[in-house]
């Protein structure tokens, strides 16, 4: 069942938070051996639980939700790798702010999701866990780099999952693995640890099985903090209706494969039969992914160079990689990268002057090998680099703005493409609407899958 449908089913006297979490453990014990979602368990999640039933409800909003969360934030008393042989010990005194948010509000932390070293890879996959599978096949990649977290939510395992996202590692695993996959806006979920408290390109995210899971967790959990500036900019707007839809299969300037393309065309066309006719049209998007791809390497070289400094031989080639592109950046690179980064958000806003909603892909490419190795071309073309598959949700990333994967099943296929939903800074709330809507619809929305439909009955 959903997250609201077993809440409901808490609150109701039919199921304790005892019964919820011992089930979630059950099912994660019996069916992780073959997707490796998991890197830790938690050993006080049933304590943990009877105790919130001891105590009672007390109009917590998530009473009794199995809830995991990806292994690169912080929980309290519970193993927080973050992918990597430097923290396969690390025990964290403090929780991340977003995780004491759940647990206030009656969550019981499960366990912590597979993530590759530090976020950073194509494939959820690193020295203390294999690569997640895909729960729709188990010989394809669930993704990078929350995939963990999205694995477990689709076969079943927990009703929802925390997830992180820099460049797309909350929506593309959303896309492939078939969940919805959200990006709050800026600052919506605010960080109180992050090291460059005034950019909030990095965030917490989403991942569910329905629209109105996502729209309860984002509800329970968002809010400012005073110690993250960047949570302080722009309150949460109402919901509005979203009528004036803009489609664009790349943005003008992100790589898609032709399989992708054909199935966002499908999609559409399925999208218009319900009676929403979207004009393409998106933002000019000119040198977006050059300024991501100079901040993002700015970011990681900042936080990560002293440990490649210490380190170096425990990291990935990935992690290093990510680390070395940021070695010969000049302060004149990074500040004209920022001012790019304005004329982008600038554009975007005076878009959504003109429509609600722009659909996307939420991924270039379909779901690969689970043992494959990082994207470097598409179609046989070579990327310029690692992060140049992500473009079509990294370009979002730097606008600030909501963003969700909804799942939308092309007519006779068995994997599903995810539909990257996008609006206007602020309109988190009104994006969930029009994802609802659109999810109510016969090819969008989850479906269980079938080598794990022993989880949903």
């Amino acid at each position: 069942m959903d997250a609201i449908t077993l809440l409901t089913d808490v609150a109701e006297g039919r199921q304790s938070a005892g019964s919820a979490t011992a089930d979630s453990l059950r099912r994660a014990t019996a069916s992780d051996p073959m997707l490796h979602a998991f890197i830790t368990l938690s050993e006080s999640a049933g304590p943990e639980a009877r105790q919130l039933d001891a105590e009672g409800r007390q109009s917590r909003p998530l009473f009794g939700l199995p809830l995991a969360v990806k292994d690169l934030t912080d929980t309290a008393g519970l193993r927080t790798t973050h992918g990597s042989l430097i923290h396969r010990d690390h025990v964290p005194v403090q929780d991340d702010i977003v995780v004491t948010r759940a647990r206030v509000a009656g969550a019981v932390i499960l366990g912590k999701t597979n993530t590759p070293e530090f976020g950073f890879g194509a494939l959820c996959a690193n020295a203390l866990c294999p690569s997640t599978a895909n729960p729709y096949d188990l010989s394809l990649s669930s993704g990078g780099s929350s995939g963990g977290s999205a694995a477990a939510v689709a076969a079943g395992l927990v009703p929802a999952a925390f997830g992180t996202d820099f460049g797309g590692s909350v929506r593309t695993p959303a896309a492939f693995c078939g969940v919805v996959g959200f990006r709050p806006s800026a600052g919506h979920l605010p960080s109180t640890t992050r090291r460059l408290a005034w950019d909030a390109m990095p965030t917490i995210g989403f991942l569910t099985r329905s629209v109105r899971d996502a729209a309860l967790l984002y509800d329970s959990l968002a809010g400012p903090d005073v110690r993250d500036p960047a949570s302080l900019r722009l309150p949460p707007g109402k919901a509005a209706s979203m009528r004036r839809i803009a489609c664009s299969s790349d943005l003008g300037a992100a790589p898609i494969s032709q399989a992708m393309a054909e199935r966002f065309a499908a999609a559409i066309a399925a999208l218009q039969r319900t009676g929403r006719i979207p004009l393409p049209a998106h933002p000019d998007c000119t040198g977006a992914m050059a300024s991501f791809a100079t901040l993002r390497a700015a970011h990681i070289h900042s936080n990560l160079s002293p440990l490649r400094e210490r380190h170096g031989d425990l990291l990935s080639p990935t992690v290093r990689w990510n680390i070395g592109r940021g070695d010969s950046l000049t302060a004149a690179a990074y500040l004209q990268a920022e001012a790019d980064r304005t004329v982008l958000y600038r554009r975007f806003i005076a878009f959504f002057d003109d429509f609600d909603i722009l659909i996307t892909p939420s991924a270039a490419i379909l779901p690969f090998a689970v043992d494959g190795g990082e994207v470097c071309e598409i179609d046989g073309r070579p990327l310029d680099s690692l992060i140049d598959y992500l473009a079509i949700t990294a370009i979002i990333t730097l606008t600030g703005c909501p963003a969700l994967s909804l799942p939308y099943w092309p007519p006779g296929e068995a994997l599903p493409i995810g539909l990257q939903l996008i609006a206007a800074p602020g309109c988190d709330r009104s994006l969930f609407a029009f994802a609802a809507e659109l999810e109510s619809h016969a090819d969008f929305g989850f479906r269980p899958p079938p080598l794990f439909m022993e989880n949903f009955q």
